[in-house]
């Protein structure tokens, strides 16, 4: 088992994660996570799934993240690595779908509609 490979979506943000067996090293678009997320709260949500079965250290992890912004990008991230680790040990299945951490949040903005101003709010209305 050379490297596994998995895709974690959030919004429009699409990160691929490559996990490899090494120390556990975490690369983000060719920079390191301190770098490419400076919020402690996306790193956190990020190192979650590895938190959460104890694979902290065990893995370099290589992402490539597109489209979106900061927090879609970080939940994308979160989703790719909880599948990849989700394929290395299925043992493990359980514990990550306990946290929700494999659930595809499908959540996506609303279009605007012709008509009103945004998605849902409207142009005020004048009886008179």
């Amino acid at each position: 088992m050379s490297q596994i490979n998995s895709i974690g979506r959030r919004k429009t943000s699409t990160a691929r994660a490559y996990l490899q067996k090494g120390k556990g090293t975490i690369t983000v678009n060719n920079k390191t996570l301190e770098d490419y997320f400076p919020m402690q709260s996306s790193r956190n949500m990020i190192l979650l799934p590895l938190q959460v079965t104890e694979f902290e250290g065990q893995y370099d992890i290589k992402l490539t993240i597109r489209g979106g912004g900061t927090t879609g990008q970080a939940e994308a991230a979160q989703l790719g690595i909880a599948r990849a680790i989700d394929i290395i040990d299925p043992e493990k299945h359980s514990v990550l779908k306990e946290h929700g951490l494999l659930t595809r949040d499908d959540r996506m903005v609303e279009r605007k509609k012709y008509g009103q101003p945004k998605a849902r709010k409207q142009f005020q209305f004048s009886k008179r």
